[in-house]
């Protein structure tokens, strides 16, 4: 693979996960708030599946120490294009770009965590429709 070929697969990875992120974050939101105003999608089962599965997968990944794959392809592509790599995950790596912050590894756990905590509570407070009627069922 070329160099320019490279560099330009490792930039449609980072778009890809920088859309993931966005995603779990943005999504979030959208939960609690489409439940709150009645939005049929904040309470729609596929969307909350793939949701709470983006959430979990992070949230494992950064309790077992594991890099995400999509930090390795991207690296791995920079690397074949002469970039070299970056240190680091890509959330850490991306918000001391962005934001100029940088934070030990268990900081990034901890907030991974709370905010798994809090897509899973989501679940509890606004459930999906297909919850919901069981839900009502049962009570």
């Amino acid at each position: 693979m070329s160099p320019g070929t490279a560099a330009l697969l490792a930039d449609a990875v980072l778009l890809v996960h920088v859309c993931v992120a966005i995603f779990v974050v943005a999504g979030w939101v959208l939960i609690v708030v489409g439940s709150l105003a009645h939005w049929q999608l904040a309470s729609n089962l596929a969307f909350r599946l793939g949701h709470l599965a983006a959430i979990a997968v992070v949230v494992a990944e950064s309790w077992f120490g594991v890099v995400c794959p999509l930090t390795t392809l991207e690296m791995s592509l920079r690397v074949q294009a002469g970039l070299g790599k970056y240190s680091g995950g890509f959330i850490e790596y991306w918000l001391s770009r962005v934001l100029f912050y940088e934070a030990p590894p268990w900081v990034f756990v901890i907030a991974y965590t709370v905010f798994g905590v809090l897509v899973a509570a989501s679940w509890w407070y606004f459930p999906p429709k297909a919850m919901q009627s069981r839900r009502g069922a049962v009570s």
